[in-house]
């Protein structure tokens, strides 16, 4: 199936599409977002953020994590959602993505809280409405229908291939100097 490929290579050319799965799904500004729960690596709390120069707002820095420096996007602030206050439920979720060389890279997202692990059938997802050109749905894979809600799927993979170069600078620029707290 053409989609698949697409989705598995995080192509361009065409829109990924949902596929039937287990998603963990999680809270950005009263909204609710799922990722593949294939692609979630942790969760863990809110740690110390090492600001790197010069990347857009939503490039929070990157965090060591036991060795590993990891870039962070605030998803909440990538969408344009309103900010709120950080509270003892924000937490990062560590993901493993597609790598711009080959192979997979640990991409960090700050989200407001987790929900659940959810298990979408084919039958719950639908794919990305035509929002008339107006807004820019390239990181939307489907909505899945959850009991009387929804929840928009998202392209972790295609958010940090836009970002790529950002995420080199942010990880060569924080290997060269040493992290402080």
């Amino acid at each position: 199936m053409r989609a698949t490929s697409v989705q598995q290579q995080g192509h361009h050319q065409g829109q990924p599409v949902a596929q039937p799965g287990k998603y963990l799904t999680f809270t950005l500004s009263q909204e609710s977002y799922g990722i593949p729960v294939l692609k979630v690596r942790e969760i863990i709390r809110l740690c110390p953020i090492t600001p790197v120069a010069n990347m857009p707002e939503h490039v929070k820095g990157v965090i060591n994590l036991r060795g590993k420096v990891i870039p962070l996007v605030d998803l909440r602030s990538k969408f344009c959602l309103p900010i709120a206050a950080d509270n003892d439920r924000n937490c990062i979720v560590v993901t493993q993505i597609a790598a711009t060389g080959g192979g997979t890279r640990l991409y960090g997202v700050i989200v407001d809280g987790v929900e659940e692990v959810a298990n979408f059938t084919a039958a719950d997802i639908e794919p990305t409405p035509d929002f008339g050109g107006a807004i820019d749905a390239m990181f939307i894979t489907g909505m899945a229908k959850s009991g009387t809600t929804v929840k928009t799927l998202i392209d972790l993979d295609k958010i940090s291939a836009v970002d790529g170069t950002i995420a080199i600078a942010a990880l060569s620029s924080a290997a060269t100097s040493p992290a402080r707290k």
